[in-house]
């Protein structure tokens, strides 16, 4: 049960922590773990910068996706 809720949400995240973990090579558990404690202590801060970021880096796939799309032609 524990197993499909972690999958549900690594699937369906933005994939901020990934994409900073491999951005500063940095594990990925430890960050998540920041932004889980940091959110505590900063009253949900933090939350804000990730769902920023995660908009942001879904329009900059977008963005790349569609600029592929027309170099092909």
């Amino acid at each position: 049960m524990i197993q499909r809720i972690l999958t549900f949400f690594e699937r369906y995240s933005f994939g901020v922590c990934t994409y900073l973990g491999e951005k500063f090579n940095v594990s990925i558990s430890k960050i998540r773990l920041f932004f889980i404690y940091s959110s505590f202590l900063a009253v949900g801060f933090p939350l804000i910068f990730y769902f920023f970021a995660g908009i942001v880096l879904d329009i900059r796939a977008f963005v790349k996706r569609r600029h592929t799309g027309v170099t092909d032609l």
